[in-house]
Formats: C-alpha cells, structure tokens, sequence
C-alpha cells in the first residue's frame, strides 16, 4: 500500500450558504469548482488548503444530526497549520468567532487552540 497525502476532508454542513460563507470568505479558503444537483439538491463545493489538500463542503437537505462528544470514536477535530496563531486568533475575532485559549503541546513544544465552525465542527490551528 502507498498512501502518500492525505486528499481531501468531506463536511456535510446544515446550511450551504453560512458554511461557504466561513470557509471561503472568513477562513480564506479557495473555491476550486462548485457543483448544485438538482435532482438530489444538494451543492458540493472543493475548496483549497495549500497546494495538496483541498475540502468538499457538501450539503443535503435535512443530514441527520451526528452526536458530537470530545471523546466519541470518529473524527475528533480537522486541524490547519498556520504561521503565527496569534495573527490567526485576532482575524477570527475580528468575525467575533471565539477560540479557545492557546495551548502547547507537551511532545512537540508547538502551540494549537481550537475553534468551531458554523456547524460546531472543532478546528484546531496548530503553530509551524
């Protein structure tokens, strides 16, 4: 087996238009193509993170809601690099997003804090 990157991050979010509105205009994601189906009515929106990953932003009429606990089997969180967390930090509130308080990571001396998107979906920021 060669897995080699990781490709892409799938979200299925409750309302399309306040998810591509966080994604793309607040955290400065780059739309890539948008597709609406109108049989199903769903909208897939690929978004860019870096130069090899991108995000699909998907959106179906009424998803069923998915139990979110800190320590449930699953995906716990969809974390992004950045250069200075604090720069990070005061663009976020500027959109009065609130974010946790910045920790450092006892293995790596990094440091990370966590935030929500419009679906309470936990994202991390993690220092470089």
């Amino acid at each position: 087996m060669n897995l080699s990157k990781v490709h892409h991050i799938a979200i299925i979010c409750s309302n399309y238009e306040r998810s591509k509105h966080f994604y793309v205009n607040i955290l400065g994601l780059e739309v890539i193509h948008e597709l609406y189906r109108p049989e199903r009515k769903p909208y897939k929106l690929d978004l860019k993170i870096g130069e090899h990953c991108q995000l699909e932003l998907f959106s179906f009429e009424n998803p069923p809601k998915r139990p979110s606990y800190p320590e449930a089997c699953g995906l716990r969180h969809l974390a992004f690099e950045v250069e200075n967390i604090e720069d990070t930090i005061a663009e976020l509130n500027m959109h009065n997003i609130d974010v946790e308080p910045i920790r450092l990571d006892p293995t790596t001396g990094k440091r990370f804090t966590f935030f929500q998107d419009p679906d309470g979906l936990p994202i991390e920021l993690y220092e470089k």
